[in-house]
């Protein structure tokens, strides 16, 4: 497994494209790319405490599903 959390954005990108296969499709290479810069996205998150504490996640999901 490549250890991503050191890699450029294009790095990243680039291993990703590569890892596919050489028929893959330019919507699967966007959907792709996409999940790729959610998932980094959100680590960033992460690593700056912009989190939310489970229980408050669980009464939030809460008050959606009773509404």
């Amino acid at each position: 497994m490549v250890n991503t959390k050191n890699m450029s954005d294009k790095e990243l990108a680039l291993d990703s494209i590569q890892r596919l296969p050489s028929d893959a499709k330019l919507d699967t290479i966007a959907e792709r790319l996409e999940f790729l810069a959610a998932i980094r996205k959100g680590s960033e998150q992460i690593e700056r405490g912009e989190t939310v504490p489970h229980e408050e996640v669980k009464r939030q999901l809460a008050a959606w599903l009773s509404k």
